[in-house]
């Protein structure tokens, strides 16, 4: 009998370490895992008035030519498509709380790599995500290359707060929509007001 009893127990914290494991993966609106490699499209989550539409490589400064910020588009559409590669490149399924590259699918015409990283603008006091960031290699070198997705409320975050260093001092803030004086929606490091989003698979 107690041996049965250790059994069934035995069989139950292993469902119960199962499903917990489960409930850290990072979902597209239909419930699946996202997973490594795999485009999927960022939107703004609904329940928040769902402004403005997906993310797409945006002009920003001087450089008229070459699209290096990360931007919002202003009307609903889906902008370009992203993919994740997590800091452990064997895992196949985006956790949440993990470091991970987010790259714009694609080929860029401007020598620059596709991976975001976050960028300091001296002129307006604010960190921006921009264009041309390192895939992999995670340490000090790299710090400005990783993110992570966390819940919000109504959807998910991107946060920049990179624990790829043991020993390196990081900034961690949420990342936000900050309007610069374009009117272009440029994705931005913000305290308290971050962009809540849903991930949809591109087909």
């Amino acid at each position: 009998m107690k041996t049965i009893t250790l059994l069934s127990l035995s069989f139950i914290l292993c469902v119960f370490s199962v499903d917990s494991a489960s409930f850290d993966s990072v979902l597209d609106i239909t419930g699946k895992n996202l997973r490594a490699g795999v485009d999927y499209y960022v939107m703004p989550a609904a329940k928040r008035g769902g402004s403005g539409g997906g993310i797409t490589a945006g002009r920003t400064g001087q450089n008229k030519t070459c699209a290096q910020g990360v931007a919002q588009l202003q009307t609903n559409k889906y902008g370009l498509p992203l993919t994740f590669t997590p800091v452990d490149p064997k895992k196949h399924v985006i956790r949440l709380s993990t470091d991970v590259n987010i790259k714009f699918s694609g080929h860029n015409n401007c020598n620059e790599s596709n991976i975001w990283k976050i960028n300091y603008n001296e002129g307006v006091k604010q960190y921006f995500l921009i264009l041309g960031g390192v895939e992999g290699n995670p340490g000090r070198e790299t710090l400005d290359n990783w993110f992570k997705i966390e819940k919000t409320e109504d959807g998910y975050k991107f946060v920049f707060c990179p624990t790829v260093c043991n020993f390196c001092k990081v900034l961690c803030r949420d990342v936000g929509i900050f309007l610069d004086d374009t009117g272009m929606r440029r994705l931005a490091l913000t305290l308290g007001d971050p962009f809540s989003l849903v991930f949809i698979a591109a087909k």
